[in-house]
């Protein structure tokens, strides 16, 4: 019998550890469909669906949460492969680049080894999830006018790891038969932020040829940056673009 996603990767190590929900509550039984339909092989674009009487924003907290341990996890398989020396900058081939910018320690957008920038970016997210002020634990806690806003900016960096666990660290994901997980992860990813708009389409531009090969009923508009070609895995040398954090 075929692993599941979690099974699988939890057979490895994990980035850092779990956030999880308390049993019982709203968000922890929305936690729960919400991984049923990943696991079941039910149609991913349907399964991001608001189901009917819900609150988005419990169904925005839920997947929020479980896209940063999804793709913990993942980026847990490739971390050993991902160094200083490898991944001088936080790049997706040789197009795009990422700078990262907190407006504490680093007040100007800088450019860092993949590692660093994906360590500070996975600590931001888990300081945003934890704060019951922005990602509230009891049903009678409204949530906050930023709330849409902070969702947006987190399904924003978390979709930058994928694509540079896609573009130079490929090849691990094959080696060791993760390919077909991360996918399905990832088209669950594709189709919840594109059905919200949660992510703009400038920021889904580095995985778009790729995307329209694993999501084969999507349709996606001309790209972004018309001079230059589709990105692909390997990149063509082109104008590059820098994206701040």
């Amino acid at each position: 019998m075929a692993l599941n996603f979690i099974e699988f990767f939890q057979k490895g190590k994990t980035f850092r550890p779990k956030k999880k929900f308390e049993p019982g509550t709203l968000k922890h039984s929305l936690h729960k469909q919400a991984q049923a339909s990943l696991n079941s092989g039910l149609n991913l674009r349907l399964a991001v669906s608001l189901p009917p009487g819900e609150d988005f924003n419990d169904w925005l907290a839920v997947h929020v949460v479980d896209f940063f341990n999804r793709i913990n996890l993942i980026y847990g398989t490739v971390s050993d492969y991902c160094t200083e020396e490898s991944c001088p900058t936080m790049s997706g081939g040789q197009k795009f680049e990422y700078l990262w910018a907190d407006g504490h320690r680093y007040k100007k957008p800088t450019p860092l080894p993949a590692t660093q920038y994906i360590s500070l970016l996975m600590d931001w997210v888990e300081e945003q999830i934890n704060n019951e002020d922005l990602f509230p634990v009891k049903v009678d806690v409204r949530f906050p006018k930023n709330f849409l806003s902070t969702c947006k900016k987190i399904l924003t960096r978390l979709f930058r790891v994928f694509v540079h666990v896609y573009i130079h660290h490929f090849d691990r994901l094959v080696a060791i038969g993760a390919e077909a997980h991360v996918n399905t992860c990832y088209k669950h990813f594709y189709y919840f932020v594109t059905q919200f708009d949660l992510i703009t389409q400038k920021e889904l531009e580095p995985l778009r040829e790729m995307t329209q090969k694993i999501c084969k009923d999507v349709v996606i508009g001309p790209s972004p940056h018309p001079s230059s070609p589709s990105t692909s895995v390997p990149m063509t040398p082109v104008r590059h673009h820098a994206y701040v954090s």
